[in-house]
């Protein structure tokens, strides 16, 4: 693998690149690790690409200029179908990519209006848990929980303990009105939102991996689902009928 040193600046192989496989697009924006200053030697170029005359959106995988790409392409108005999708699954990603990423190619100012429309879902954030999908979720994380109690087998516990991670940066996050991420995205939405309650996780879950021990994870999962009443299993129902219930009384 080539050494990220060894490679062309990530901009201009961009802009190269926009020109070589996509000469006729009317936008593009180069987003990712590279313009955070993360960028590592199996780092990519994210590139959006906006193409009016494209009859669909696609996404594509390539290496380039000595870079791996990975091309989200879009017409003027695929992207749109996206943007709504990923906010309600509170999940921003191209709206993110589009609106954090540097612009590489902006014919007749295309851009400059899709970097609106997507800082202003940025802006407005997801939609807010109701009280109904609040429990719904607190049923959900309470029996990954009692499965990482009760499991006394290593290999389950450790892929107990990821899911358990997962659903409680979930809960954190979207009850406070946050976005959240996949994989390496979840901790970095769980480090903008609380720095210190990201660190707290990472130390109960570190605890676990070197000495086994559950109890610090425990408490940290039961200390998030205290204000919202705790840990739910009672009286929990999901999809019963009317009619079900009438044949009860």
């Amino acid at each position: 693998m080539k050494d990220i040193r060894n490679r062309m600046n990530a901009r201009e192989a961009a802009r190269k690149i926009v020109e070589q496989h996509f000469p006729s697009c009317t936008g593009a924006v180069l987003a990712g690790s590279v313009l955070r200053g993360e960028a590592t030697n199996t780092s990519d170029l994210d590139i959006v690409i906006f193409d009016k005359k494209l009859p669909a959106s696609y996404r594509t995988s390539f290496n380039s200029f000595g870079w791996p790409v990975e091309a989200f392409v879009h017409n003027s108005e695929s992207y749109k179908f996206f943007f709504e999708s990923d906010r309600k699954r509170a999940r921003p990603s191209l709206p993110d990519m589009v609106a954090n990423g540097v612009i590489i190619k902006n014919e007749d100012g295309i851009m400059d209006k899709i970097k609106v429309e997507a800082n202003q879902i940025l802006t407005n954030g997801p939609d807010k848990w109701t009280k109904e999908e609040i429990d719904l979720k607190r049923y959900f994380l309470t029996d990954v929980l009692d499965d990482f109690i009760g499991s006394e087998y290593r290999p389950e516990e450790l892929f107990i303990l990821n899911k358990l991670m997962d659903l409680v940066c979930e809960f954190i996050l979207r009850t406070k009105n946050q976005w959240v991420g996949d994989s390496k995205g979840m901790y970095r939405a769980l480090q903008r939102h609380d720095d210190t309650l990201t660190e707290e996780l990472i130390r109960s879950v570190d605890t676990f991996y070197q000495y086994n021990e559950k109890k610090s994870m425990i408490e940290f999962v039961d200390r998030i689902l205290e204000p919202y009443g705790g840990r739910f299993f009672e009286g929990f129902l999901l999809g019963k009928m009317e009619s079900a219930q009438s044949k009860e009384m």
